[in-house]
Order: structure tokens, then C-alpha cells, then sequence
């Protein structure tokens, strides 16, 4: 397990350095010139090109990409053009509203599409199959803004239940964190349950047929022990994986349902970043979700060999 990891590790870096190689010379060579962004269209030509040195972009691309190559390396991501303000620290500001919403979301996905994903293959073809059916189309099918606009005028504006923008961190206002999180968690975890829950339908339907389901009823095991021991866990796999793919993706940012939402997040970053073509940002922004995805995918891979023997079996090539 200790040489898949290592291999993992190695190819992971080898990821992380082609994302880093494409990002800096696909940012840097798109039109456009960052000093004079940031001066405003009164600056002098004079001013322009002295802020252009100062920010070393008058040097051989090259030598910029190394010079900022070791800076990540030191994870110095440079500073924002627009806020002026460390990269990792507006990341680092960022992150914990981010994290919030992807924890809350997965959390209710997770449960949900195990309740009825389990249900749905055990009770195959009755009422709670069609609905789980159902669950999974509209998941998938309705868009997230939508289903964001729509809770903000009937929780937010009618009912005035919850706030329907900002964030309140848990430090300040326990009972207002919940709130502050509360919708737009609800509006993710719609948006991932549909795939989780027919993943999840998916595995328990062929855990079921397994020939070790029959031995555990000859065995004279009851109900809750012969799905819950060992056909819940011969469907693990392939959920676990999604989960963490979901998880991946929502700690990248949302930036549909964080800008619906007011939420100062990882995607709402992104999102000026890209209006603003703060490349040093947008440069930084990258990298921390390519990471984040490549961490949780090597995290999953992980998992999934300590609770299934037979991949450790592969892997060590027995």
C-alpha cells in the first residue's frame, strides 16, 4: 500500500506541475496589460512601464514562470491586483465560507442518497424506487440558480425564515451561521444528490446479486445485519468515490450559488478574478483547486484499498 501511495504522490506531482506550466503561459499570453489595469486608464504611458518592470513582466516568460514556480513552491501565490492583498490570505479568508456550504451539502446529500439509494434497491420496483427514480431526474436536471432563486423568495422574502444573502461566521453568531448556510447548502446538495443517490441505487443493486448475500440468509442472519454488513459494504466503492469527487469540486468554490447568495467564497473569487483579469489571483485560484481536486482524489484512493482487500490484492499483484 506504501508503494501505491508513493506512485500516487508521484504521479499527483506530476499533475500539479503540467496544470501549473499550462495556467501561467495560457494566463500570460491573453491580451491585455495587468499594470495598466491596475493604474486606470489615467495613467502615463511612463507610469504604465514602470509599474510593468517593477512587476517583473518585462522579463522572458520564462524566467517569470520559474521566478513564480518558486514562489508556489514556498506557497507565496503572490499578491491581487485588485485587492492588493496576499493571494493565500484571501484563499485563506475565503475558504472557511466555502468549506461551509460543500460540509452542510455533502452532509445532506450523503445521507439522503444512502437512505433512499438503499431503499430503492432493496424495495425494487415499490413506491419508494419511482420516487428515488424521481429524486434522481430532478437532482440532475433542475439548475442550480433556479432552484436558488426560488428558495430566496419563499424562504427568504415570504416566509423571511432565512437570510437571503451574507454569511455570518460561527465565531461571531452560532445560530446565525446555521441560517447564513442553510440555503445555499440546501441548493448544492439538490444539485449532487441525483448522481449520488442512482450511483448508490447502482451498487446496492449489484451487491445484492452477489453470491456472499446468499450464503448470509442461509446463515439465518437477520435483515438489518445482511444489508447493513455486508451488502451495504460491497457497495461502497464506487459512492465513496463520488463523494469525494463531489466534495473536490463544491471546496473548488460554487460560483453560481455563492454569487446568488452574496457569499464571499472561493467562487466568488474566481468570479472577480476573471472580471477583473487579475491574473496573479486567477493564477493562484487555480492552482489551490487543482491541488484540492488532486488531494481528495489520492484521498479516496486511499480509503477505497483500506476497506476493499481485494484492490490491496491487485496491487501487490496476487
Amino acid at each position: 500500500m506504501l508503494k501505491y501511495v508513493i506512485n500516487r504522490i508521484k504521479s499527483s506531482i506530476i499533475v500539479l506541475f503540467a496544470v501549473s506550466l499550462i495556467t501561467f503561459f495560457v494566463l500570460m499570453i491573453i491580451p491585455g496589460n495587468p499594470a495598466q489595469l491596475i493604474l486606470g486608464t489615467d495613467a502615463t504611458p511612463e507610469m504604465v512601464e514602470d509599474l510593468h518592470a517593477a512587476m517583473g513582466l518585462d522579463k522572458p516568460l520564462y524566467q517569470q514562470y520559474f521566478g513564480w514556480l518558486s514562489n508556489l513552491m514556498k506557497f507565496d501565490l503572490g499578491t491581487s491586483y485588485v485587492y492588493g492583498e496576499s493571494v493565500t490570505a484571501l484563499i485563506a479568508k475565503a475558504l472557511p465560507v466555502t468549506l461551509s456550504i460543500a460540509v452542510f451539502a455533502m452532509v445532506i446529500a450523503t445521507v439522503l442518497a444512502f437512505l433512499l439509494g438503499m431503499l430503492s434497491a432493496i424495495k425494487k420496483n415499490s413506491f419508494i424506487d419511482y420516487f428515488s427514480r424521481s429524486i434522481m431526474q430532478l437532482g440532475t436536471a433542475i439548475p442550480s440558480f433556479w432552484i436558488g432563486m426560488v428558495f430566496i423568495v419563499f424562504f427568504g422574502l415570504r416566509l423571511k425564515i432565512f437570510p437571503i444573502s451574507g454569511y455570518v461566521p460561527m465565531s461571531q453568531s452560532p445560530s446565525g451561521f446555521i441560517k447564513s448556510i442553510t440555503l445555499p447548502s440546501i441548493v448544492l446538495a439538490i444539485g449532487e444528490i441525483g448522481t449520488l443517490l442512482r450511483i448508490v441505487r447502482s451498487s446496492m443493486l449489484d451487491s445484492l446479486k452477489q453470491d456472499y448475500m446468499d450464503m448470509a440468509k442461509i446463515k439465518g442472519l437477520s435483515s438489518w445485519k445482511i444489508y447493513m454488513k455486508y451488502a451495504l459494504r460491497g457497495a461502497l466503492i464506487a459512492p465513496i468515490t463520488i463523494i469525494g469527487m463531489q466534495f473536490a469540486k463544491l471546496a473548488g468554490g460554487t460560483v453560481v450559488v455563492e454569487t446568488i447568495f452574496a457569499l464571499p467564497g472561493i467562487g466568488r473569487l474566481v468570479l472577480t478574478a476573471v472580471e477583473h483579469r487579475d491574473i496573479v489571483l486567477l493564477q493562484g485560484l487555480v492552482m489551490f483547486i487543482t491541488s484540492t481536486v488532486v488531494f481528495f482524489s489520492l484521498a479516496v484512493d486511499v480509503i477505497i484499498m483500506l476497506i476493499n482487500p481485494r484492490i490491496k490484492s491487485v496491487e501487490r499483484g496476487e
